[in-house]
């Protein structure tokens, strides 16, 4: 490590363990890297917004085919123009909603809601003032009825389609794609790849590279169960995907921070979603971290308030052990209470501490009626020491976490970062009350 200061560097070791390893991006990822000019989802809606028009021009044409013919009610809709009973305006709503929506969103190819806001609204209010003044609707039988709710529908599912599909979806991609580029230009891959078991293995209490590294043979010594080397398996791949997330902090995200500089930024794993990453600068040893954060962790409840519970299910050899964990309420009770199992890998390094985790299954703790059941992808706990100033550290928190039930994505983005803000505030008043202590 060149620098540790307020950033945190690149960790240039991690991302040379795996130069040996890397393999082709997988062939759905490999078809980003050539963008189509318009998407799948939003030549769908074009196409939706195409039978609009056609439809209702059907509606239309049927309507005046009846009671004197085409031609005769052609000039009473259109040369004598009636609003209480035309449904002429009903059709060029329709041509209306067609042109404006394909120059915004085909020709031009906005990615904003703006637009078809406009012709939802205009849509809306027109027909609902038509339909209350044109009391003579009911001579038309039910034309005079079937039009205006046709009309008023197509609206409101063209707008339903391009906010919670189309705008949605396309984010979705490009954040994939520059994820995806980002990766295969200027760092290693985030995917999975044979990696040997011993590469990654340190006891918690010998630095990685030492003479008394056991080199994998350890991890068998004391996982001898199948169900153990999979805790084993799922552990190490965990840190893999989060020490690869270390390595590349140029293409995090930055999304908020409070009045002591800690930063909570996101980024995008292919195949395990969103991850949220705090960092924070703290005024004290790092060993001191390690001890409190990662080595004791049924000891986290008496200081953090975030959690409720940590319990430790089962410890399968040194670097590995099975923890139930329970999250306190969030967002002011709107976020019940969530129940996690999770397979934790802790490893000790010349220049840092790592603990990964990752959801997993145990006989002893079955999903709980009392707890909706979240499911954790891979994070976990880093500290960094700094080789200039041994009292001081950089602490990183990796939480990649789904919280299961019917929560907006808004909501759970704001809650995830606000927690993460709330631990590290609970952190430092720990480190407070150790250092007043030892004085």
């Amino acid at each position: 490590m060149e620098r540790l200061g307020r950033c945190l560097p690149t960790i240039a070791s991690i991302n040379t363990s795996y130069s040996q390893s890397q393999s082709r991006l997988p062939a759905q990822c490999q078809s980003l890297e050539e963008k189509k000019a318009i998407s799948d989802v939003r030549r769908t809606f074009c196409l939706f917004v195409t039978f609009d028009l056609l439809f209702v021009s059907l509606l239309w044409i049927i309507e005046l085919n009846t009671n004197g013919g085409i031609k005769k009610n052609l000039e009473d809709e259109i040369l004598n123009y009636n609003f209480k009973t035309s449904f002429f305006d009903i059709f060029s709503l329709a041509v209306f909603r067609f042109v404006v929506l394909l120059l915004a969103y085909a020709l031009l190819r906005l990615r904003h809601w703006w637009v078809i806001a406009v012709t939802t609204l205009i849509t809306s209010g027109f027909l609902i003032i038509k339909v209350i003044l044109s009391i003579q609707f009911q001579t038309k039988g039910a034309f005079g009825y079937v039009l205006p709710i046709v009309s008023f529908v197509l609206a409101w599912l063209e707008t339903w389609f391009l906010d919670f599909k189309v705008l949605i979806q396309e984010a979705e991609d490009e954040r994939l794609y520059q994820t995806v580029h980002a990766r295969s230009v200027h760092s290693p891959l985030l995917y999975p790849r044979l990696v040997s078991e011993g590469q990654f293995y340190s006891p918690p209490e010998s630095f990685a590279g030492s003479e008394d590294e056991y080199e994998g043979e350890g991890i068998e010594r004391r996982a001898v169960t199948p169900q153990e080397k999979e805790y084993v398996r799922q552990g190490q791949e965990a840190m893999k995907v989060m020490e690869q997330i270390l390595g590349q902090e140029e293409h995090w995200k930055f999304e908020k921070e409070n009045d002591n500089s800690d930063a909570v930024y996101t980024f995008e794993v292919p195949y395990h979603g969103r991850s949220f990453i705090l960092k924070a600068f703290l005024q004290c040893s790092a060993e001191l971290v390690y001890q409190e954060v990662i080595l004791q962790p049924e000891k986290v409840v008496i200081w953090n308030r975030t959690v409720s519970v940590c319990q430790i299910l089962q410890r399968v050899d040194d670097n590995t052990l099975i923890t139930y964990d329970v999250s306190a309420g969030a967002a002011g009770g709107v976020v019940s209470p969530r129940d996690f199992v999770n397979v934790r890998r802790i490893e000790r390094k010349k220049d840092m501490y790592i603990s990964s985790g990752v959801s997993t299954t145990h006989d002893t703790r079955p999903p709980q009626k009392k707890y909706v059941r979240g499911e954790n992808g891979p994070g976990g706990f880093v500290v960094l020491k700094s080789p200039q100033n041994p009292n001081v550290c950089t602490f990183v928190w990796i939480l990649n976490t789904d919280l299961k039930g019917r929560l907006p994505r808004y909501l759970i983005q704001q809650s995830l970062a606000a927690t993460m803000l709330e631990f590290i505030a609970h952190l430092r008043q720990r480190i407070n009350e150790i250092s007043e202590g030892t004085h």
